[in-house]
């Protein structure tokens, strides 16, 4: 047998995509184009300037410039049936402004809420926005962001106790934080999404505990709380001294020792361009629909936001037990990745325009950023590290003894001599779900199961050597020079977009 003949038996037949997934390259998107180009030249900006980039804001960068691309990496998988085999390629992992890692994040981060975490009782949506003052000190500083939250979560736990009726001593709040750093205008914005209990659980002696709902809060009680929040979190941070109020400033920041990212992070919170000749300046902006007036307020909905000193707290979200598909999409839009690659685009001057999510007031739509102030923002954006920014509260607390009783996984510690759990079964520990498995929850592709034949997929070898990367594709590319874009690789995918929650 001739041995060309022989070789082309013996090689593994290519591998078949879903008929529905598209195949995506991230170096052909804007983004990745933009970050391409305009990156080095904005980090040698900085270092003229004397404000080099700190080491983690770099390595975000340039892992992002390496996601999703075959040339730094990839994993072969093959099916274990009709030894089919494909390419994926590896991803850089980041917490900052990848959307592919972002989304995949996000879908993990929902179905571990949404099942493991989160029971089957009735849930509320808290959102609270910070003064611009106090955005700037929580964006640096894990330690006060933490002190902050503590003290938002002890304020409105304890505006659920009052109104079930109990001590803290009597009653168990819980609540999952999602802190966000961003606001639809790639702008940093730190603020809380809290998905609370509405209502508290009460243990009972040799029982499971007993949830106890209460209503929702009216738009006085918001008020009432919100400026509760404002002077609480004022009196703690003065006592440490790391604000100021005098009578023209309510929220006056301190002098302290100045970071490199500083003058980024205060332009990109006061929606200033941060590098150029336009430096300081306000952004511009396009303003294509109407304004709208100022809608009233509703009396004893709870849906309207209340105000004080530059905080704003919201609570009008609320999710019943059986609303389950309804939590899952709440999870995933307050853990989503901070920049949505479709409503970027470029001007036809090279600017960049980007669309908000939802107009302003005012009427407007996008925002129009030089490339290089795009980078600035893109900096500002990612969180420094050991700054987690998923928190769990009351029971739902790594260490609370409630945790295994009321928590769908039935996970936790349990305190000692806690009857609840002496026979409870331990329970293995979580675990993050697999590429293939995002895939599926975030895309809907089931790309655990070969096409072909419906064999299980494998992964048989991880491909990092730069010599080894270089001789595979350049022998792939040799042997399959005209391969069906159904059998290209598989690289990394931008998140889908998000369905309106309500």
């Amino acid at each position: 047998m001739p041995a060309a003949a022989s070789a082309q038996r013996s090689r593994a037949p290519p591998f078949i995509d879903p008929s529905d997934y598209a195949q995506h390259r991230p170096e052909a998107t804007l983004l990745y184009g933009l970050v391409e180009q305009n990156y080095p030249d904005f980090r040698e900006l900085r270092a003229r300037e004397g404000r080099s980039l700190p080491d983690y804001v770099q390595e975000e960068f340039d892992a992002y410039l390496k996601c999703g691309r075959l040339e730094e990496g990839f994993l072969r998988v093959r099916c274990g049936s009709c030894h089919a085999e494909k390419l994926v390629a590896l991803s850089c992992k980041k917490r900052g402004f990848c959307p592919s890692c972002g989304g995949r994040r996000m879908a993990e981060t929902a179905a571990l809420l949404a099942d493991e975490v989160l029971p089957e009782r009735p849930l509320r949506q808290w959102v609270l926005s910070l003064p611009y003052a106090l955005r700037y000190l929580l964006a640096t500083d894990p330690d006060l962001l933490t002190l902050v939250l503590r003290t938002v979560y002890r304020a409105i736990s304890g505006f659920l106790l009052k109104k079930a009726g109990l001590a803290r001593s009597a009653g168990y709040p819980g609540a999952v934080t999602l802190i966000q750093r961003f606001g639809s205008a790639l702008n940093l914005n730190i603020h809380f999404h809290m998905i609370f209990l509405d209502g508290v659980f009460v243990p009972v002696e040799g029982a499971p505990p007993v949830f106890q709902q209460v209503s929702g809060p009216t738009v006085s009680e918001l008020q009432v709380l919100v400026q509760q929040i404002g002077a609480r979190i004022g009196r703690v941070l003065e006592q440490r001294g790391l604000i100021e109020r005098d009578l023209e400033n309510a929220w006056l920041a301190t002098q302290g020792s100045e970071g490199p990212l500083d003058d980024l992070i205060g332009h990109s919170i006061t929606y200033r361009v941060a590098v150029g000749p336009r430096t300081g300046q306000k952004l511009f902006t396009l303003q294509t629909v109407p304004a709208r007036a100022e809608e009233p307020e509703q009396p004893s909905d709870g849906r309207g936001a209340a105000q004080a000193g530059g905080f704003s707290l919201h609570a009008g979200l609320d999710i019943q037990p059986q609303q389950r598909e309804k939590l899952e999409r709440l999870c995933r839009y307050v853990s989503r990745p901070p920049i949505a690659v479709e409503r970027l685009a470029l001007t036809s001057s090279g600017l960049v325009r980007y669309q908000l999510k939802t107009p302003y007031r005012d009427g407007t739509t996008h925002i129009v950023l030089d490339p290089l102030d795009l980078m600035a923002r893109l900096a500002a954006l990612v969180p420094p590290p050991r700054m987690h920014l998923t928190r769990f509260h009351g029971v739902f607390a790594p260490h609370s003894r409630l945790r295994a009783a009321v928590t769908p996984a039935h996970r936790g510690v349990g305190g000692k001599g806690d009857q609840l759990d002496a026979d409870r079964p331990l329970t293995p520990r979580h675990v993050a779900m697999t590429w293939a498995q995002r895939l599926k929850r975030v895309f809907g592709i089931d790309i655990d199961t070969c096409a072909r034949c419906g064999g299980k997929l494998k992964v048989i070898a991880s491909i990092e050597e730069p010599e080894v990367i270089a001789r595979m594709l350049a022998h792939r590319e040799k042997s399959a020079p005209e391969q069906h874009p159904a059998e290209l690789p598989l690289g990394a995918r931008a998140p889908p977009q998000q369905r309106r929650l309500i």
